[in-house]
């Protein structure tokens, strides 16, 4: 008896380091990625001016709400940033913003518009909106996922699939 409750201590100790080790590979990439969330930014205002912004150049808008304190979320922009292709179909069609939610601001008049998503599927949630700022899509980023990161196909269909119709 006393082996085995030697064995699941040593099983639990490797699980705590394993878990440890993780947590603290996880802030050091997050410490390297780029921050695109502004909680001090008033979004409401700042849609209003993209709509705007949208209806001139005949683009969609993709709100990407998170924060910086969202790994994901920073791995998601990050990976459309240095991928140059998912890039081109972005800066083409659509106005892109970074909707923040977080401790600091979480913009409840801006998520309540917009159906609250993140309380459906997390974060990062990407919310579509028509260049009139009509909410044509809310997609859930768990199915863009692939392996520890984003996969480019699933990506680039997303993307693709609300492109502005001409």
């Amino acid at each position: 008896m006393k082996a085995d409750s030697d064995k699941s201590l040593i099983i639990e100790a490797d699980s705590a380091a394993i878990a440890e080790a993780k947590k603290k590979a996880a802030a050091e990439e997050k410490a390297k990625l780029p921050k695109p969330y502004d909680a001090k930014e008033d979004a409401e205002k700042k849609i209003a001016q993209l709509v705007t912004q949208a209806q001139k150049e005949n683009k969609n808008i993709i709100l990407q709400a998170g924060g910086n304190w969202c790994i994901w979320c920073l791995r998601f922009n990050n990976f459309v940033q240095t991928t140059p292709e998912l890039k081109e179909i972005v800066d083409q069609n659509y106005i892109y913003y970074h909707l923040n939610y977080s401790p600091e601001n979480k913009n409840p008049k801006t998520f309540a518009k917009y159906g609250n998503p993140g309380e459906k599927y997390g974060y990062p949630v990407f919310i579509v909106l028509d260049k009139n700022g009509k909410q044509i899509h809310t997609q859930d980023s768990a199915v863009l996922e692939e392996g520890k990161g984003y996969g480019l196909e699933k990506v680039k269909a997303f993307f693709n699939e609300w492109v502005p119709k001409t």
